[in-house]
């Protein structure tokens, strides 16, 4: 079936899993289960995380976070789904902006905003992560977007 094919309720309906795929992500990195985490991806999958590390295949995604996770506390994510988007009826792409609440903190830390993306696959009747980039929404030169950014994210937190 070609992406035009793709009937309005399915395609509905795939949105709807993309963006708990991602909303997953971001829960278990925040209850900081790198097991969680992983398991949300294909067998093959990979990271690129905010400071451009290569992580490639499930096992070592859960290794490096559980490192990530036991040598020091991580930020709090919040995240807002900007589009998601069907390559084919079985591939999307989904791009998000997110920011991060330190640890006992209550706002979010402007330096750490990010730009998302994610590449999520069909297998076995489930979507699976196939790439997830972690990218710095740094914004050189235009401080003007980066507190437009953070003030967007801001709202979420309640």
């Amino acid at each position: 079936m070609r992406p035009e094919t793709v009937a309005v309720d399915d395609t509905k309906a795939g949105e709807a899993d993309l963006r708990a795929l991602y909303q997953g992500l971001l829960d278990s990195w925040n209850q900081r289960s790198a097991r969680d985490f992983a398991a949300l991806f294909a067998e093959d999958g990979n990271i690129v995380g905010f400071d451009g590390s290569p992580v490639d295949g499930r096992a070592a995604i859960e290794s490096h976070l559980g490192d990530v996770f036991g040598s020091h506390q991580t930020a709090s994510y919040v995240g807002k789904v900007r589009e998601v988007r069907f390559l084919t009826p079985d591939v999307a792409v989904l791009r998000a902006v997110a920011g991060m609440v330190p640890p006992g903190g209550s706002d979010i830390n402007p330096a750490v905003n990010a730009v998302q993306t994610l590449v999520a696959n069909m297998r076995d009747g489930e979507w699976r992560v196939a790439i997830y980039q972690n990218t710095p929404a740094a914004f050189h030169g235009r401080p003007d977007a980066v507190e437009a950014l953070t003030r967007e994210l801001r709202e979420l937190l309640g």
